[in-house]
């Protein structure tokens, strides 16, 4: 049994490693025949005046008329030893950009995975207790409104009413100039991107506890607890929701890079300084070698965050897990 779980993490290890060779080289090369002169992110304005040949010069010196595959094994040859090469836009190393910015998304999206973790398990919860009462009826109408909301429009809104209309909260940014260390500046800047993150996805996972709780309540030894004259609450809470925990954490696991993936979006719209708006930019102005960690810190984390979805649920349930050391077959001899 033991040889089964060494083949089957250095099986996970080769599986996983192989799919982000295959993401970098879908990224490096989409990238290269998108359209667009990467130039621009270089030298800015400045290549109009440029003449035919000093522009070819260029491109020469950045090692872009070099083959594809050259230039993409000279990257990953540089990537093996930590070196990600300049961001053209910034003129600076990648990885330095890119440090400048993730704790803003990690706090953000940090904030926000935790908030919605918490909050769709109580609201869940309390939906399944009331099942098709008032408070149930109402909380599932309205939270079925605000998820099919696009988290972009969304966004706006609250921009424009919060921020323009009533100017009580900043629209833009992660703090105020000087006060990057300023606790209290920071959860203002973040109140309207945070609230954003958390609607647009709240109700998806809540109306998920609730169905599986009330699959739970469904169950027969349900109907045996309540013989023993437990009430509804106390089944709901100590034998229902103990049956739905395991499969909402392997849930979760998954949804981090779909989180992840709005928080991109919203701070897009907010101006928020985060790997997000890195994203668009190094998108929109052809920053290859930014584009490339980019995508590939993304790529990474919902390959794994899918791997360690199934590793929960193997933990879960042993008979996926055997299933899964086995290949479908069954295990003799152990």
């Amino acid at each position: 049994m033991r040889k089964l779980y060494i083949g089957r993490i250095l099986y996970n290890i080769g599986k996983f490693a192989l799919r982000v060779i295959v993401l970098s080289v879908l990224v490096f090369t989409i990238s290269r025949l998108a359209p667009g002169d990467p130039l621009y992110a270089y030298y800015g304005e400045r290549v109009e005046k440029m003449s035919v040949a000093q522009q070819e010069q260029a491109r020469e010196r950045l090692g872009l008329r070099k083959p594809l595959f050259t230039q993409y094994a000279r990257w990953l040859q540089g990537a093996f030893h930590g070196d990600f090469g300049i961001s053209y836009q910034y003129k600076t190393d990648v990885k330095e950009v890119i440090a400048a910015r993730i704790g803003n998304t990690l706090i953000l999206g940090g904030l926000g995975f935790l908030l919605i973790f918490v909050l769709a398990l109580l609201l869940g919860l309390f939906c399944a207790w009331r099942e098709d009462r008032a408070a149930d009826r109402i909380i599932c109408r309205i939270g079925t409104v605000t998820s099919c909301v696009p988290e972009f429009w969304l966004a706006l809104l609250l921009l424009l009413v919060f921020a323009v209309w009533l100017d009580w909260l900043p629209g833009s940014g992660a703090y105020s100039i000087g006060k990057e260390g300023d606790v209290a500046d920071r959860a203002v800047h973040l109140v309207l991107p945070l609230t954003v993150v958390v609607l647009g996805h709240l109700w998806y996972y809540a109306f998920q506890v609730r169905n599986r709780l009330l699959e739970e309540v469904r169950a027969d030894y349900v109907l045996l607890a309540r013989m023993k004259g437990l009430s509804g609450k106390q089944v709901l809470y100590r034998h229902c929701l103990r049956g739905a925990l395991p499969s909402y954490l392997s849930m979760m696991a998954v949804a981090l890079p779909h989180i992840l993936g709005g928080t991109y979006v919203v701070e897009t719209v907010f101006s928020y300084p985060g790997i997000g708006t890195l994203a668009y930019e190094s998108a929109r102005y052809q920053d290859y070698n930014l584009l490339m960690v980019v995508s590939l810190l993304t790529g990474t984390m919902v390959i794994f965050c899918n791997m360690l979805a199934g590793i929960i649920s193997g933990r879960i349930d042993p008979r996926m897990r055997i299933h899964s050391l086995t290949g479908g077959g069954e295990v003799r001899g152990c």
